[in-house]
């Protein structure tokens, strides 16, 4: 079967108008990247941040072998691996952490720019200090999320970096002579006394959000004792953390899709000493909890897929959850108030009451029919 970029789906992630599953900067990427990829060796060519396939599979089509590929979000890794099997190109790539065995002796690596500089810094500090010494880097993006503070954060691990000419609203920064290379280390910060430690591209970063700090400042005195208890979208881990220090009895699931939020999660619960009694897990929405298992989540939901704003995301979240809620059990969620999440919770899941509001967020609480 031919590769083609018209036949890429997004699935299982979110599908809709304007929702694209490959645009004109995966094209750019492949074109400036096509003498690179010709002369690499098996195996040396490194795909991160491709947002469901089009620069893997491009790169595989073209007769790159051996890929490597790191994805932060899982429902990528899927839609991935979905396109793949649609293309007839399944087995050309393998899916890694953002580790030093992704990077490890590349020669090429293919990069959609992230929107956080401080995960484009995690990224750069990886690749300039595992891969070869020739490696080329060729990182790309829509001309509406780039900025030239790309350029700097590039330019503190490589010594030369150049920009493409645009096309079509894209460029490509090339990047070449790494020098300085680092491991990714979190961002740690205390906050009324909770650790929070975030790596590059974490949402809220090393912080806490005020839609998250209205519902931690609202969150029940008592947990159920009957199912379990998930922080649902979990991000640094926040949640998770402080209701396993408030209730020292307690046991948490802390969730996510993203890599970079499970990691963070991760050294947040360690750095508050509760990680025996918080198992984070990174998964796409909540398909490894059974049905009706839980007796509470706790849930901030997304509003953006990649980067486009999209009101398809929440209604998914809800219906999960309440798939996963035994009856009677609760969903504690915070949302921005002029999103009117509230018929929308009360259709999905069952009655919903409002616990809090202030300027900009509302806190819900919704039991499960």
């Amino acid at each position: 079967m031919t590769f083609s970029f018209d036949a890429l789906r997004r699935a299982p992630d979110v599908e809709g108008p304007g929702l694209v599953a490959a645009d004109a900067a995966d094209r750019l990427i492949l074109d400036e990247s096509a003498g690179a990829r010709g002369s690499a060796q098996p195996g040396a060519v490194v795909v991160i941040g491709d947002a469901y396939g089009a620069l893997t599979l491009g790169a595989a089509d073209a007769g790159a072998d051996g890929i490597r590929v790191h994805q932060d979000a899982l429902s990528g890794e899927r839609a991935l691996a979905r396109n793949a099997g649609r293309s007839g190109l399944t087995g050309s790539f393998t899916s890694l952490p953002l580790s030093p065995e992704l990077v490890r002796d590349a020669e090429v690596v293919l990069l959609r720019l992230p929107r956080s500089l401080d995960a484009l810094a995690d990224q750069a500090g990886l690749i300039a200090r595992y891969a070869t010494p020739g490696v080329r880097v060729f990182a790309g993006g829509r001309l509406k999320h780039m900025s030239r503070s790309m350029n700097e954060v590039l330019g503190r691990r490589f010594g030369v970096v150049e920009a493409s000419l645009a096309r079509q609203k894209s460029r490509v920064l090339r990047a070449s002579e790494p020098r300085a290379g680092a491991d990714p280390v979190p961002a740690r910060a205390e906050i009324d006394d909770l650790v929070v430690c975030a790596f590059g591209g974490a949402f809220a970063g090393a912080s806490i959000d005020i839609g998250t700090r209205l519902l931690l400042a609202h969150l029940p005195g008592r947990m159920p004792t009957d199912g379990a208890v998930i922080d649902f979208a979990c991000g640094t881990g926040v949640v998770a953390a402080e209701l396993a220090r408030r209730h020292p009895e307690l046991s948490v699931i802390a969730t996510d899709q993203s890599a970079v939020a499970v990691a963070s999660a991760r050294a947040t619960v360690e750095a508050n000493g509760v990680s025996a009694r918080v198992h984070v897990v990174r998964d796409d929405l909540l398909s490894a909890q059974p049905d009706g298992s839980a007796g509470m989540i706790a849930l901030n939901p997304p509003f953006h897929s990649d980067a486009a704003v999209t009101s398809a995301l929440a209604p998914r979240f809800f219906r999960e959850a309440r798939r996963v809620l035994r009856p009677g059990g609760e969903l504690w969620t915070v949302w921005n108030s002029p999103l009117q999440y509230r018929g929308a919770l009360e259709r999905t899941v069952g009655p919903t009451r409002q616990v809090a509001r202030n300027a900009k967020f509302t806190v819900t609480v919704s039991v499960a029919r």
